[in-house]
C-alpha cells in the first residue's frame, strides 16, 4: 500500500523545530506567567518584608518592570508563533486528502494553535493586569 500526502514530509530538523515551535506556542505564556508571578510577586514581597529597596543593587522599581515586561514580551510572542500556526493549518484546509495518519496530525497541530491562541491571550491580560497591581499596590511602603 502506498502512502499518499499531499506535501511531502519535511526533513527531520525541520519537523523538529516546527514542534518545538508549536509547543511553544501553547505553553510559552504559561511559563512566562509563572516566571513572572515568581519574580514580580514573590521575590517583590520577601524583598520588602526584609525591608530592602533593592536586589543585588538594582532598585525594586527596575526588577519590577523587568518581571512584567520580559514575560509579557514572551507571552505575546507565544501569541504571534500561535497565530502563525493557526494560519498555516487553516490555510491548508481540512487535512482531509491524506490517510488517517495525516489528519490526525492535522487535527491536533490545529487544536493546539488554537489552545495556544487563546491561552496566550489570556496570559498577556494577566501578566498586564498583574503590572498594574504593581504599580498601584506597591509592595514596599515608603
Amino acid at each position: 500500500m502506498t502512502r499518499r500526502t499531499s506535501t511531502p514530509d519535511p526533513p527531520g530538523t525541520a519537523r523538529r523545530l516546527g514542534g518545538l515551535l508549536l509547543w511553544f506556542a501553547v505553553l510559552g505564556g504559561a511559563v512566562a506567567w509563572a516566571v513572572h508571578l515568581f519574580f514580580a510577586w514573590g521575590v517583590v514581597e520577601v524583598t520588602c518584608l526584609a525591608g530592602h529597596q533593592q536586589i543585588g543593587g538594582v532598585p525594586l522599581e527596575v526588577v519590577t518592570a523587568i518581571a512584567v515586561i520580559v514575560p509579557g514580551l514572551v507571552t505575546v510572542a507565544a501569541l504571534l508563533v500561535s497565530v502563525l500556526a493557526y494560519r498555516r493549518v487553516r490555510d491548508t484546509g481540512d487535512g482531509g486528502d491524506g490517510d488517517e495518519l495525516d489528519r490526525t496530525r492535522f487535527s491536533r497541530t490545529k487544536l493546539l494553535a488554537v489552545v495556544g491562541l487563546w491561552a496566550n491571550l489570556l496570559f498577556v491580560a494577566i501578566i498586564a493586569f498583574d503590572g498594574i497591581a504593581l504599580v498601584v499596590f506597591s509592595s514596599c511602603q515608603r
